[in-house]
């Protein structure tokens, strides 16, 4: 489980095909790498992956086809810049929000405006993940823990401050670009809910909430 809140950028030195994935080895910019332990899990932009080596600097992850599929490691290349956070300790403080590191989508961002001395992304939203992703809910890019300023059917919008700006992946995100997406994850079980026990009329009420929405 991870937080969203990025702890180091790192950058990809080398990716090694092997049997039906890839083995990806990364030099992070600060993290102990000596600290990592052999099956520690660690989230590279938002994608939890499992260290299975690591020393001289660097850390080594296995991607299989699902992963691959599933998110943008596919499309990274010696050089790319990766969004890097250690598991979150039950002792640690929750400054973002609750990541699981399990990527539901790939978004494109569509658009970059500057918004005050921060930026404004407008990000493409996959069918299959439109009804979990609200206005004022959170959303993970790319491992970091945003949250929507707007949400139409195909599209989203975030805000990003300077300091999310200078300390992940996001402050050189342009148009064109591919992201990681994953939905927060009490809507992702609330949508699951509702497949198997629809909202009858009168339901809401009966739980409380007013009649007519919010007074």
């Amino acid at each position: 489980m991870f937080t969203g809140l990025i702890s180091d950028i790192g950058v990809v030195e080398r990716i090694t095909p092997r049997t039906g994935g890839v083995r990806l080895v990364i030099r992070p910019g600060a993290l102990p790498v000596d600290e990592l332990a052999l099956g520690e899990s660690v989230a590279a932009s938002g994608a939890c992956l499992t260290v299975v080596e690591r020393g001289g600097g660097l850390v080594a992850f296995d991607a299989v086809p699902e992963t691959l599929a599933r998110t943008i490691i596919g499309r990274w290349r010696p050089g790319a810049r990766v969004n890097l956070e250690r598991a979150l300790r039950l002792s640690d403080r929750l400054g973002g929000h609750l990541v699981a590191g399990h990527v539901d989508a790939v978004g494109e961002v569509l658009a970059r405006v500057a918004e005050g001395q921060g930026a404004r992304l407008t990000i493409s939203l996959p069918p299959a993940l439109a009804p979990l992703v609200a206005e004022k809910g959170s959303v993970a890019i790319d491992g970091v823990s945003l949250t929507v300023a707007s949400a139409g059917r195909d599209r989203f919008e975030v805000a990003l401050i300077p300091e999310t700006l200078s300390r992940t992946t996001l402050g050189d995100a342009a148009p064109g670009r591919h992201v990681n997406l994953e939905a927060d994850l009490v809507a992702r079980h609330v949508a699951r809910l509702r497949e198997f026990a629809p909202l009858e009329a009168g339901a809401l009420q009966a739980w409380g909430y007013p009649a007519g929405g919010a007074p």
